[in-house]
């Protein structure tokens, strides 16, 4: 198995590092026994260094317990009910957007294999375990590649008759997250609301329909932002661990939680040294995958050498950031702190009809972009989807869609930029807290002192959104000029 010996790798180099930043000629006497006085705190040092080696590896399986806990408090029920929504800014979640509705179900296989039937249609969907590990896709990016079919999703350790006719996936996990959008590809989102509730997602051992309702008009979290960065993180850990098996796969990241106290069967209660070294993991465990979003520095994240533009995800082939030599953990750290759930039409870098994710957070001259500047990005046009496309702006803090006056977040080719002429070379998009004169339509305002990042979406992108012959330009610092509508560079 290659997880144990990526995951061993990487707790001895953190270890190694915790040490070497302590290290002292004092601390080993001369008869070979340690000095006491410097054991303890390279002893904590050593606990620190495993928290935050831990905390990054299970940073997905937190998240997506903000999912499951989110969908409940919105009023979900595990195997009974899913909420549905064509998100907006006042829908807390990593990434979400507001192209298309949404729909996610929490599952529990516990109680037997689950069924997702969907009818033919433009959707686009997948199951995740409860670590946000893929199991399949659904829909347009599915085997059945949006004509419909029957999918089925079996327990841990199933050994079961499993039934013909079915698409069929495992489980690492009693719990699983089914996630499913309806592509509003004519631009009608009612319409796609509608479709959506046509998919059916039963126990196979019960005909009961888990039913669905909106919660578009209501707020939601579906994050885990509370818990991130504080002790919590680490009770809600506990929580998952206890109710799941354990996954062979993962077995050295189990014993790096044994040794601060969190192990299955066991109650988690830390003693007043070890939670202060959890909570001060759990903010610098936090900082350190923001950094790795946000400020890395790998050569393979640039998109084209003459932009800005960045992949959101560095692993191309697969759902699960595995390498011909194992699992890429910097790969899968940087996009579980931007996003959630995981899946290879969702990295794809292959024409196809799935979607296309670019990230953009600096201008042209490489500074973060800052929610008290105006910026302008001008498109090539027409941008080379067969389905459609978009641009939306995120809070750099809550990876989650700008909260300003204006209410929006998006520039989308099915709505606000629906309407621009089929012969038009280019179209130039705006950013800022203020609007320019006569380009309200073509605007996402930003708020002062907030940093934000944007994702470029192209769904079922063409080949010259990856031969390079088609690419957006970067965004441009600029003055507006209110009373005359003019635009001038920003130097």
């Amino acid at each position: 198995m290659r997880m144990p010996a990526i995951a061993i790798s990487a707790l001895l180099l953190s270890v190694s590092l915790g040490w070497a930043k302590n290290a002292d000629t004092s601390i080993i006497q001369s008869n070979g026994f340690p000095v006491e006085k410097s054991a303890q705190s390279i002893l904590d040092e050593q606990d620190y260094q495993r928290a935050l080696t831990a905390y990054r590896f299970w940073y997905p399986t937190v998240s997506v317990e903000g999912i499951f806990n989110g969908s409940r408090a919105a009023g979900a029920k595990d195997n009974q009910s899913m909420f549905i929504v064509a998100a907006q800014p006042r829908h807390v979640g990593l990434t979400l957007n507001s192209d298309t509705p949404y729909g996610g179900a929490n599952m529990d296989l516990s109680a037997g294999p689950v069924v997702v039937e969907v009818p033919p249609g433009q959707f686009v969907g997948l199951v995740n375990d409860r670590n946000q590990k893929w199991i399949m896709d659904i829909g347009l990016p599915g085997p059945n590649k949006g004509k419909g079919g029957k999918h089925l999703i079996l327990p841990p350790g199933y050994n079961g008759k499993v039934p013909d006719g079915y698409q069929v996936g495992r489980s690492a996990t009693n719990k699983i997250l089914v996630a499913i959008r309806s592509l509003p590809s004519d631009g009608d989102v009612n319409k796609a609301m509608a479709e959506m509730k046509k998919i059916k997602i039963h126990l196979l051992n019960s005909e009961k329909i888990v039913t669905m309702f909106d919660v578009t008009d209501r707020k939601i979290d579906v994050s885990a932002l509370s818990w991130e960065d504080n002790f919590q993180y680490w009770t809600a850990l506990h929580k998952v661990i206890n109710e799941e098996p354990v996954n062979p796969e993962q077995t050295a990241m189990y014993g790096v939680l044994e040794n601060l106290g969190i192990a299955k069967g066991k109650e988690f209660k830390p003693d007043a040294r070890m939670k202060s070294i959890l909570e001060r993991a759990a903010k610098n465990g936090r900082d350190q995958l923001i950094v790795t979003t946000f400020g890395d520095k790998r050569p393979e994240r640039i998109t084209w050498k003459d932009r800005k533009w960045e992949w959101a995800s560095y692993v191309s082939e697969n759902g699960d950031f595995m390498t011909s030599s194992g699992m890429d953990l910097q790969a899968r750290e940087r996009w579980f702190a931007q996003a959630i759930v995981a899946s290879p039409a969702m990295f794809s870098r292959k024409p196809g009809a799935g979607s296309l994710y670019w990230l953009g957070l600096r201008d042209n001259k490489g500074q973060y972009l800052e929610g008290g500047r105006s910026y302008q990005l001008k498109v090539p046009y027409p941008v080379p989807g067969k389905l459609f496309w978009s641009v939306t702006v995120y809070d750099a803090k809550t990876r989650s869609q700008v909260q300003a006056s204006q209410g929006k977040a998006a520039l989308r080719s099915l709505f606000e930029l629906k309407n621009i002429p089929s012969d038009a070379k280019e179209v130039t998009l705006y950013f800022g807290p203020t609007a320019p004169a006569g380009k309200e339509d073509f605007w996402i305002q930003t708020v002062p002192g907030r940093g934000w990042f944007t994702y470029f979406r192209i769904y079922g992108p063409t080949e010259p959104t990856f031969n390079g012959t088609w690419r957006p330009g970067d965004f441009e610092a600029v003055t507006f000029e209110k009373s005359s509508g003019k635009i001038g560079m920003n130097h």
